[in-house]
């Protein structure tokens, strides 16, 4: 998951926090030095961390936090404020040109994901209302070409080329233009990479920038390159002047120094982050949220946002009322699985609810799909009284549906325990209590 290592120090050090009652300054700077340490660790800019430590101290230390009921839910409340305006504050919204087409550039490194980002925004696109025409610009690696029109067929997203003869700046320049005529209102250009910044790629760049006079320039770097990635984008910035980043591979970053680090350095915004392999995998960047989700605050609007994507109304409302009531029986939790594996791995989504963001409230809720494949035949292997009333299923029931599904006792003795740890954590989070240290907390579908 994004964030797992920092997050996961920085909730400790909150806690620590909170065990004090009231704090003295020297508790405050003592929480500050393991912060500026987990920031650190996380490959965030060092002139980053400089600076955002100086402004939580500055505001950590003075009467807003001395002289609070709560001391400790104030320094979180401020670090959270923090985090946020360090990552840019709020979402960053691609511009729209006052006359169609909109024209994006997408530029960045070879191999940071360029050609599949141009895929997925030109989804994203596509379901908000849009009519995006992709553009195979990238003559440099042919198999760039091939592969955006496939990724274009699979999406039914039309695909300009003109092959790799033709030069990148007459590919956009047509591609505009054809845009224009079939009534396309947005431009995606995929644009050729290098394996580092050199000036006959930048020159190619500045070409196209030239003649097609992009309403966006969007750098596509990879998040788990860290620091690397902050370097990439401030050199992009320094000579293409760029309008936002997208960050791709962000699932995949445990430490975030790209995400929190960025917008600092470069003062472009995140506009996009990439959360998986899928085409659907592209999420706006919302700030706020991520900040939320790194102080172990959970993140429901995108849970919820997640759920309408993949669900239709009268499924979404059916797993409202399941998590508001925790009503929970086993062909419940069967279907539940199967529709939350739709929207991304459990556990990450898990992760979003608030108060649950520890791994080690988790460990025992990862199911794979192989785990899938069990889970479907033990509970298929029960009869409806037993899938309905699962605390009657004693030691010879175990057995006979162990022998029915083909699967160990042992199995199943794992799927009721995953399943009564599901309905424990459900019921603590509808049960509107608010989790220890988590200010503004409520119940999220209420």
């Amino acid at each position: 998951m994004p964030f797992e290592g920092l997050a996961a120090k920085l909730q400790a050090t909150f806690r620590r926090l909170r065990g004090k009652g009231k704090l003295s300054e020297r508790d405050v700077k003592a929480a500050l030095r393991e912060i500026r340490l987990a920031l650190l660790e996380a490959d965030v800019n060092f002139r980053v961390v400089k600076d955002f430590v100086a402004r939580v101290q500055e505001r950590a230390v003075g009467q807003e936090v001395m002289s609070s009921l709560t001391p400790a839910q104030q320094v979180i409340k401020i670090v959270h404020e923090e985090l946020t305006q360090l990552m840019g504050g709020s979402e960053a919204r691609i511009a729209v040109a006052p006359h169609p087409p909109t024209v994006v550039m997408l530029v960045g490194l070879q191999g940071s994901g360029k050609t599949t980002t141009a895929a997925k925004l030109a989804l994203r696109l596509r379901q908000s209302g849009r009519s995006p025409l992709l553009v195979a610009a990238d003559t440099q690696r042919p198999a760039a070409i091939e592969q955006l029109q496939v990724l274009g067929e699979r999406l039914e997203i039309p695909v300009f080329s003109l092959g790799t003869k033709a030069s990148p700046v007459e590919i956009a320049r047509q591609a505009v233009a054809a845009a224009k005529a079939k009534g396309r209102d947005v431009v995606l250009i995929d644009t050729a990479g290098r394996l580092h910044v050199d000036t006959e790629l930048m020159a190619e760049l500045r070409q196209i920038r030239t003649a097609v006079r992009p309403t966006e320039i969007l750098l596509v770097v990879d998040a788990m390159t860290g620091q690397d990635a902050v370097a990439v984008a401030e050199t992009f910035n320094e000579l293409l002047d760029i309008d936002g980043v997208i960050l791709t591979k962000l699932d995949g970053d445990t430490r975030g120094g790209a995400a929190l680090s960025v917008r600092a350095v470069t003062g472009k915004p995140i506009k996009f982050v990439g959360m998986g392999e899928k085409l659907e995998a592209l999420e706006v960047f919302h700030p706020e949220r991520m900040a939320s989700r790194i102080l172990g605050m959970g993140d429901v609007l995108t849970l919820i946002e997640r759920a309408q994507a993949q669900l239709d109304e009268q499924q979404a409302r059916q797993l409202e009322r399941k998590l508001r009531t925790a009503d929970f029986t086993l062909e419940d939790f069967l279907e539940q699985l199967q529709q939350l594996r739709s929207m991304g791995p459990l556990d990450e989504l898990l992760a979003m609810l608030p108060g649950f963001a520890a791994r080690k409230q988790l460990k025992n809720l990862q199911v794979n799909d192989r785990e899938l494949v069990k889970i479907e035949a033990i509970i298929n292997s029960m009869t409806r009284e037993e899938r309905l009333n699962p605390e009657i299923i004693d030691g010879s029931r175990r057995r006979r549906i162990a022998r029915g599904s083909g699967t160990r006792v042992q199995d199943v003795n794992r799927l009721l325990k995953q399943f009564k740890e599901t309905r424990r954590l459900l019921k603590r989070l509808t049960g509107g209590k608010r989790p220890r240290g988590v200010p503004g907390w409520r119940l999220p579908f209420g």
